[in-house]
């Protein structure tokens, strides 16, 4: 009986065969991404033609309802499912959204409208501009066209895209409020640049957010829990875990311990931020943050710096992450310079409501004091 082949690879063709699976996998990928921007581009020219459509009747609301229910009803007829009154109406909303920021022509540039029509039929060289402005699906565009403030919007738009989030990924940053959280841990000279470059990590303080929000650990549900329990439930959510932490960071270890003049110690949690070269240590705190706390930080931060870092790395960043803390305890206790955050987690997600008032405050201020600078 003759032996069946091998369907594994093997022998001296192994790495050749891989070569080419790779390569059309990649070649997919890449396929798709091009279909993925080719129904954007599509679905914006089909919002900006209702939309002026809808301009040339007298009463535009009955006019505008007939004319997409009759647009619905032709291109159902003609390709099927995707094209119902609802979705006709995300596509319109989806223009309405994107079109004063995409139809001012690049600088130097006269103006003229980019359209599907002027991508498809003209040069690359003419037609570039409104597909480079979309590097994103559909899917992720029908949410962050619902995000009414434009700061907010870019900044989740930049994210995505250079972050690589998934639909399901960016719905968790979007309902944990992490464009606010952000925003609200930075020096407010710092806020607008999250819309214009997104989160940007050049020091310890842009990794920072306030508050933490661990609701995917599921212990929102519990009424009691230790601090065990809770590293355990990160853990056990490392990857959204890492989501929450942001840019840059890999886990090393949990309660990674060290011994110092014949005693044992043990850090929660060690990560390693690649951006700024740097240990991140983490330190769980079930009740209110006490001085001993930040002093115990300091130790770990020490010697982590002292005895764990090499040369062409930079200082080590401490994190305690507590239920309550006193803002004039971590002032008092820890000297000025120090890379030592302390900040309150939420099992829940956050009021997004109450953050967007408190950073409205933040941004008045801001330009108040910007505009009596510039005077």
């Amino acid at each position: 009986m003759t032996d069946k082949p091998s369907l594994t690879p093997g022998g001296d063709d192994s790495d050749f065969y891989k070569q080419v699976a790779d390569l059309l996998a990649a070649a997919r990928q890449y396929a798709k991404r091009q279909l993925d921007n080719t129904i954007v581009v599509s679905y914006y020219e089909i919002g900006r033609r209702i939309v002026e459509r809808e301009q040339q009747g007298q009463k535009r609301a009955q006019y505008g309802a007939k004319l997409i229910k009759g647009l619905s009803e032709y291109l159902t007829n003609q390709y099927g499912k995707g094209f119902s009154v609802p979705n006709l109406r995300n596509i319109r909303q989806f223009y309405l959204v994107y079109s004063p920021a995409l139809e001012r022509p690049p600088a130097g540039l006269p103006e003229k409208r980019y359209t599907l029509s002027s991508v498809l039929d003209e040069s690359p060289q003419k037609g570039e501009a409104l597909p480079a402005q979309f590097k994103l699906g559909w899917s992720h565009y029908q949410i962050l066209m619902r995000i009414e403030n434009d700061a907010a919007r870019r900044f989740y738009e930049i994210e995505t895209a250079s972050q690589q989030w998934s639909v399901r990924q960016l719905q968790r940053q979007l309902g944990s409020s992490l464009y606010e959280r952000l925003a609200l841990s930075r020096d407010k000279d710092k806020i607008m640049s999250l819309a214009i470059e997104g989160q940007t990590v050049e020091g310890p303080r842009d990794i920072f957010k306030f508050p933490y929000v661990l609701e995917f650990t599921g212990l929102g549900e519990r009424p009691e829990y230790s601090e065990t329990e809770l590293e355990q439930a990160l853990i056990d959510n490392l990857q959204k875990f890492l989501l929450e932490l942001g840019k840059g960071f890999l886990f090393e270890a949990r309660q990674k311990r060290f011994s110092f003049e014949e005693k044992s110690f043990y850090v929660d949690l060690v990560f390693y931020n690649r951006l700024l070269k740097c240990y991140v240590l983490i330190d769980l705190k079930l009740a209110e943050l006490k001085h001993q706390d930040l002093g115990q930080m300091q130790m770990y931060v020490h010697y982590f710096d002292r005895f764990v870092k090499t040369n062409d790395e930079h200082p080590t960043v401490g994190i305690l992450l507590c239920q309550e803390k006193n803002d004039a305890i971590v002032e008092l206790t820890l000297p000025k310079g120090e890379n030592i955050y302390a900040s309150e987690y939420s099992l829940y997600l956050p009021d997004k409501t109450l953050l967007q008032h408190k950073l409205a405050e933040w941004v008045e201020e801001f330009e108040e004091k910007h505009g009596e600078t510039s005077k």
